[in-house]
């Protein structure tokens, strides 16, 4: 076990938890952010999903949806299935006692991972494998941590 211990996980002295709530913290205002991209293209393109929801009559409803807010919407539905995982798993990761280093590194990528992931999808959406390899960085670093957490405690 390392000096971060598992009797003071989540204690703001353990540099791990310290990290975990810090890379957390912004995953949230990300995930924040990123929804604001969907309301600001519903607002430039006046358009929304309910009738109930026109601000104005000239705000035309849409139920399908229009590619343009879709697009960020699905960036926001990919990080309510991805992040909330890295927070459960990341939580009990922490008291596992990693070593600090390689357990702010992993805080670390899957938060650059998500904010790639964003990037390429909703902000300049560039060709596959772009995207995948953004997901696929962020899913093995949750599993890993996972995996860990499992073994640790089984």
């Amino acid at each position: 076990m390392s000096s971060a211990g598992t009797e003071h996980a989540w204690s703001t002295s353990n540099p791990v938890f310290s990290a975990y709530v810090l890379y957390s913290a912004l995953l949230a205002l990300k995930m924040l952010a990123t929804t604001l991209l969907v309301v600001r293209q519903r607002f430039t393109k006046k358009i929304v999903m309910n009738p109930e929801d026109r601000l104005l009559k000239n705000y035309k409803v849409m139920a399908g949806g229009d590619p343009d807010i879709e697009r960020p919407r699905r960036a926001v539905l990919n990080d309510l299935e991805n992040i909330p995982a890295f927070w459960v798993a990341g939580l009990l990761y922490c008291l596992t006692g990693p070593e600090p280093s390689l357990a702010i590194n992993l805080f670390r990528g899957f938060t650059a991972a998500r904010f790639l992931h964003t990037f390429v999808y909703a902000v300049v959406p560039l060709p596959q494998p772009s995207r995948v390899l953004a997901w696929v960085a962020g899913y093995a670093i949750t599993m890993y941590m996972a995996y860990k957490t499992v073994v640790h405690f089984a």
